[in-house]
């Protein structure tokens, strides 16, 4: 295994590579490729990109270790399309993904960089989706395929997906697929796949198990590791010393007095998250959970809301919260310090992106001072504490209200509603201004709109007394 290491940064300046060795045009593209790119506003490669995409454009098994959000998708896309013959319909290329949030991303990236090939078919198949759609689907063939392992499996038991054809295997997130209990699904979707393929491995960190699971069926793979390094004074990190009795009260004190509008906390047990859940909700706070007992409704549900924020504060798990990239994100609480160092380091890089400001702050007891070390250790620098004591309510303030409420419309692709026919229900029918609307994300059978807290009612009551598309619907708040 031949290791690459490279230094991710927060500017262009303190890129690894020279502004010129950076330019998607050094790469072995065909034109049409290259035209895409530069249409979709691909300027520079990524530190990911620049160090892994020469590797994978000759051919060669890789493992790179990047964050969500560091262009880890392009880094992959652009080989799998390379080794693609789009008038040979047989699913040529697999990715397997952790969750159905992230396997929808994937499939959108994939389609927007295979758009100058309009012949090229990408197909989502998941858990938590109707079967029976995903059989009619494949029976039409597709040349790329998306994928939890468990209903990548499923299908393959059944007959209904044949990879016989496949010559490129990507693993996204593969840590995560781990931590999910997948090893043994993944080792069967792989031994359906032929030998002679190349197979492509993300991970967000490299546990012994990600290296023990690279080691079953790469072939000589090239490692890229990626140093993600932000940008100094664009994350303030502070730490309070807490009692454990004082952890989830101070949770509160935080939100009250700096205000973040949009509050990612993340506890290391579901018990934990619901018991912070319970605490922010009795004070009046916006909160919701994210953790491994919720089936695919539910989070869907809850991530929709945070996203477009009609909810103030997200409290999840680590598991639970990979994947996730949340445009906007103003603070990161560590309601509980974890064990891993790195897992720290991810946390509060979930804030200060996109040269952004953020805040993150973490709670530590002096049980949590042996992982405080190691946290220092690992960043090179001192911990920033402030006394509980100083946390005070802003004098005269409303409650933390997010800005946005939900509506969640019965009926979407399936009664082939677009995001267009709900805007124009909600500002030419009943005559809000567009700046009232919010996000509005379409699923398969449900459709979901933010609007200001402030017209939510009137909104409500409009849209299941009119119409979208012609047809009444029904609508409740979330």
């Amino acid at each position: 295994m031949t290791r690459t290491e490279s230094t991710g940064a927060a500017t262009p300046a303190q890129s690894p590579l020279p502004a010129d060795a950076s330019s998607f045009a050094h790469l072995p593209l065909p034109p049409t490729m290259q035209a895409t790119l530069q249409q979709l506003g691909y300027l520079s490669m990524t530190p990911i990109q620049a160090a892994s995409l020469p590797l994978s454009l000759a051919g060669r098994d890789l493992i790179a270790q990047a964050k969500t959000g560091s262009g880890k998708t392009a880094a992959f896309t652009l080989p799998l399309l390379a080794n693609l013959n789009p008038r040979r319909f047989a699913v040529q290329a697999l990715v397997l993904c952790p969750t159905r949030e992230l396997a929808d991303q994937v499939t959108q990236e994939i389609r927007r960089l295979a758009r100058s090939e309009d012949n090229i078919k990408t197909l989502t198949l998941c858990g938590g989706a109707p079967i029976r759609n995903q059989l009619a689907s494949l029976a039409h063939g597709a040349h790329i395929v998306v994928g939890t392992p468990g209903r990548i499996l499923d299908h393959l038991s059944r007959d209904t997906l044949s990879l016989d054809a496949l010559n490129t295997l990507v693993l996204d997130e593969a840590d995560r697929m781990l931590d999910m209990g997948f090893a043994e699904d993944i080792a069967q979707v792989v031994q359906a796949c032929p030998k002679n393929r190349q197979t492509l491995l993300f991970s967000a960190t490299y546990p012994d198990g990600v290296a023990s699971l690279a080691g079953r069926f790469m072939r000589d793979p090239q490692e890229v590791k990626l140093t993600e390094r932000h940008a100094a004074g664009k994350i303030r990190q502070r730490f309070y010393e807490v009692n454990e009795s004082e952890r989830l009260h101070a949770v509160g004190q935080l939100l009250n007095h700096f205000r973040p509008g949009s509050t990612l906390a993340f506890c290391n047990t579901k018990q934990q998250c619901r018991d912070l859940v319970a605490v922010l909700q009795s004070q009046g706070i916006a909160a919701l959970e994210l953790h491994g007992d919720l089936d695919q409704r539910e989070r869907d549900q809850v991530l929709v809301q945070f996203s477009n924020r009609s909810c103030s504060v997200l409290v999840a798990t680590d598991v639970a919260a990979r994947g996730l990239d949340i445009a906007q994100l103003e603070a990161v609480i560590n309601v509980d310090i974890t064990p891993d160092a790195e897992v720290h380091v991810h946390r509060v890089g979930r804030t200060g992106r996109a040269d952004e400001e953020g805040w993150a702050f973490s709670l530590a007891s002096m049980e949590d001072m042996g992982r405080v070390g190691r946290i220092e250790q690992l960043q090179g620098s001192p911990s920033v504490w402030h006394p509980l004591s100083e946390l005070t309510d802003k004098p005269g303030a409303e409650p933390l209200h997010p800005p946005m409420v939900t509506l969640q419309i019965l009926g979407g692709r399936k009664e082939k509603i677009r995001p267009g026919d709900v805007l124009g229900a909600l500002t030419k029918d009943l005559g809000f201004a567009g700046s009232l609307i919010g996000k509005i994300n379409v699923n398969e059978f449900s459709t979901y709109v933010a609007v200001d807290r402030s017209v939510a009612d009137q909104a409500l009551r409009g849209l299941n007394a009119g119409k979208v598309k012609g047809k009444s619907v029904k609508v409740r708040r979330l």
